[in-house]
């Protein structure tokens, strides 16, 4: 009976996906970059959809320059220099191999998309976790350009402020500030390094150092028309305005009167084709519409949540998650990662990936980042006069109000190259 009505469901299921929700579905994904080409595309075919060219948005000169697939071929994107660094070294059969394997981990935006653990996967036990963590750290981090390869907002400003040449009071300030566990604000950094001796002014320099890092080092070296933002943040005092970028846009109708003559020629003379030409000039109209406004609604709830970060205070990301969005938006969790992909947003910070500014809390009681709980037994170990077990460490946060594992423990222990107690 269960099996029967199981499979009652996957034929529903398959019915329903119909050619054009799964072509809807597709859309949802596509970077704006790949929407306007697929525009481009169906007009061509398409008699009855029709793009208006307004003064803002030049087509020849922003997408279709016949140099210009010319000019992209000619530009060696950031996986390729990537590799022609790792080449230049001389490693070893088996790290070269480990830094290639990191290296198509890494997105257009020089983010490492994996974790070190399904890396290790990825090797197929050719290799350790250990291992893996030493060439992202002495490797991949020392590649141009700088910042790439990096886990989170905050190693990525680690590693440019750490190649930086400027004063090094001032770095190692930033250093500091980087490896507190609390920034929650930036009255919270001013009043904990003035007590330390620092200076209101030496304070603003090294803000102001941390915050001229560049959050997407990747998209600034691949310097092509593939990326392209599809919102712009704007922000006034202390509100924030998300807009969708209109000027590069291309605007499409449907030619309503040709449609409507064929509509009359197919009463009397019925033409498949010509009849599914009109149905995909009416899906792509609404289909571009549902992506676009999908794309502000999530884009604006995003930034709401991060306003701290997007405003003044760069390390300051709280914990937002897939599950998050959808539940507050009553959008299904597969819609929101499909909106996700390749979406970017001009922010004050430059432009970077939408999902960028998504991270999950590891706690189930308190709000704490990967980032932050590592922080969190630095400072412990740091601090303590006998080397911890993870147990131990596991409980003495357990007792700050975190609802936290000795696995959770020792897998971000690892990722911090940290030995376990018996070898500290």
């Amino acid at each position: 009976m269960a099996i029967s009505l199981i499979k009652e469901f996957r034929q529903k299921q398959k019915i329903s996906l119909t050619p054009l929700l799964k072509k809807s579905i597709d859309l949802l994904q596509l970077s704006r970059y790949e929407l306007i080409q697929k525009i481009d595309r169906e007009i061509e075919i398409n008699p009855f959809v029709e793009k208006e060219i307004s003064e803002d948005f030049d087509t020849d000169e922003n997408y279709n320059d016949s140099s210009f697939d010319f000019n992209v071929a000619a530009v060696e994107n950031l996986r390729d220099t990537l590799i022609n660094q790792i080449n230049d070294l001389r490693l070893d059969e088996h790290d070269k191999g480990i830094a290639l394997t990191i290296i198509d981990c890494i997105d257009e935006s020089g983010q490492l998309i994996e974790d070190i653990n399904e890396i290790n996967k990825m090797m197929q036990g050719r290799t350790s976790a250990q291992d893996i963590e030493d060439i992202l750290l002495n490797v991949i981090h020392n590649l141009e350009p700088i910042g790439v390869g990096y886990r989170n907002f905050k190693e990525c400003i680690k590693i440019q402020i750490i190649k930086k040449d400027f004063n090094k009071k001032i770095k190692e300030l930033c250093l500091q500030i980087l490896n507190q566990n609390q920034l929650d604000s930036l009255s919270d950094i001013n009043s904990t390094f003035l007590s330390k001796g620092y200076d209101e002014s030496d304070i603003e320099k090294a803000m102001s150092e941390i915050k001229s890092c560049d959050l997407s080092p990747g998209l600034n070296f691949e310097n092509t028309n593939y990326v392209i933002p599809d919102l712009k943040i704007e922000l006034k005092n202390e509100s924030l305005s998300v807009n969708f970028i209109n000027d590069t846009f291309p605007t499409i109708k449907i030619d309503e009167e040709l449609i409507e003559q064929t509509s009359l020629q197919l009463k009397n003379k019925p033409n498949k084709e010509l009849a599914e030409k009109i149905q995909d000039a009416k899906w792509l109209l609404s289909s571009v519409k549902k992506r676009n406004d999908t794309v502000m609604q999530v884009g604006e709830l995003i930034c709401k949540r991060q306003i701290s970060f997007l405003q003044d205070n760069p390390l300051k990301i709280n914990p937002l998650s897939n599950k998050n969005l959808s539940d507050e938006l009553g959008l299904h969790p597969s819609t929101i990662s499909r909106i996700l992909r390749s979406k970017y947003i001009d922010t004050p910070k430059g432009i970077i990936p939408l999902k960028s500014l998504l991270i999950s809390s590891v706690s189930k009681t308190r709000d704490v980042t990967p980032n932050q709980l590592m922080q969190l037994i630095e400072s412990i170990i740091q601090e303590e006069k006998k080397p911890k077990s993870d147990n131990k460490i596991a409980l003495e946060l357990n007792k700050r109000g975190f609802n936290l594992a000795r696995r959770t423990i020792s897998k971000y222990r690892k990722k911090l190259n940290i030995a376990s107690s018996r070898n500290r």
